[in-house]
């Protein structure tokens, strides 16, 4: 029977949740690097045993860790980061260099078809590489040399490349995201990028219409369609269809668009869920409400999906990376919460359970449909 394996960041360390094809009970593994902020763990595509972990602390640095037996056990790896081609420096995105600082990797994205392959979005805003399962990493320098770096700004969480999409029709296609600078598209491989933000507008930058400046939270992309591309930023949820040279408003009659994470449906491609919070100051649900919202029509049109969610007094807040989907026939949803609350939905988000609670707070959310 085909199962799920829930994989979830937490500030504390990582939490691997199992369950069969149902998806009524769960066991729960961990916390694995207990006491680590794990940012994000995520699965190969081409490997269901291959797990890719970002383990960060303020005091012992940056490690990714490595599984290949789906949790069980996990070893460093990715001690050794390449920037620009000079280990341990890092040219700044004003030309200065100075020796490299580095924080934290904030998302990791394996190939689809390679288990060795895998890119890491970092903070500073750079893009790596490794296609020896994390040994070593290279960066593609093409991101930082695309002329626009001096005028990147940090968002509230610092300096980060924090979404990665491969296209699975274009291997050459790589979409990323970076907060506050924008959405960039390369068709190349990596080696030239270009600023791909026509039609986002932003209020709180000195030119709201410019090439780059805007605060993207996260952007989702349906493996069946990938021309088309879901933006939630700092107010607006957007569409785009057109591998993103422009985009659209489609935040309807949601309560409000601020939010952070944006996926979808599995054998949907126009149903997409986002989970709005009520400001860019005030991080929890409006009226204290915990609401996902699903459009069935690409946008504008919204719906809440509250039933298995509290109702009152709730003010926890859902992280950019914090929302996915499995693949099973009854296509199932996953968020967790900074409260430490895991939710489910085994039917596309009509019901909701939680199926972990009292976890730290919970960065990252990512789903392995298991065979």
């Amino acid at each position: 029977m085909s199962g799920v394996r829930v994989l979830v960041g937490t500030r504390k360390g990582a939490f691997i949740l199992t369950s069969d094809g149902k998806r009524e009970r769960w066991e729960i593994s961990g916390p694995h690097f207990g006491g680590w902020e794990i940012y994000h763990i995520k699965g190969s595509p081409a490997d269901p045993n291959r797990l890719y972990a970002s383990q960060s602390s303020g005091w012992f640095g940056q490690l990714i860790q490595r599984s290949n037996d789906g949790g069980k056990t996990w070893e460093p790896v990715g001690n050794k980061f390449v920037y620009d081609g000079v280990p341990g420096t890092h040219q700044r995105h004003d030309g200065t260099s100075h020796p490299w600082e580095f924080k934290r990797v904030w998302h990791l994205e394996p190939s689809l078809t390679d288990p060795d392959t895998v890119y890491a979005g970092v903070e500073d805003a750079a893009l790596f590489r490794t296609t020896d399962g994390g040994q070593t990493w290279s960066e593609l320098p093409g991101l930082r040399g695309h002329g626009s770096g001096s005028r990147w700004q940090p968002g509230a969480g610092g300096l980060c490349l924090h979404t990665i999409l491969l296209d699975p029709i274009n291997p050459d296609r790589i979409y990323g995201a970076i907060s506050a600078a924008g959405a960039f598209r390369t068709d190349d491989g990596g080696k030239i990028w270009k600023a791909i933000n026509r039609g986002l507008k932003s209020e709180y930058i000195p030119d709201p219409n410019a090439e780059v400046g805007h605060c993207v939270h996260r952007i989702a992309m349906h493996r069946a369609r990938p021309g088309v591309l879901f933006m939630q930023k700092h107010w607006d949820v957007m569409r785009s269809d057109d591998a993103g040279e422009s985009w659209q408003e489609i935040s309807g009659n949601l309560p409000t668009d601020f939010g952070f994470p944006i996926d979808i449906h599995a054998h949907e491609p126009d149903t997409v869920y986002v989970v709005p919070i009520k400001s860019d100051a005030e991080h929890y649900p409006p009226e204290g409400k915990l609401r996902v919202y699903r459009s069935r029509t690409g946008g504008h049109e919204w719906e809440p999906l509250c039933n298995g969610l509290p109702q009152r007094d709730c003010y926890v807040n859902v992280l950019r990376d914090a929302m996915a989907v499995d693949s099973l026939d009854s296509c199932g949803v996953y968020f967790g919460t900074t409260g430490g609350q895991v939710y489910a939905s085994a039917d596309s988000g009509d019901n909701w359970s939680p199926i972990a609670s009292h976890l730290p707070a919970v960065v990252s959310v990512e789903v392995q449909t298991l065979k």
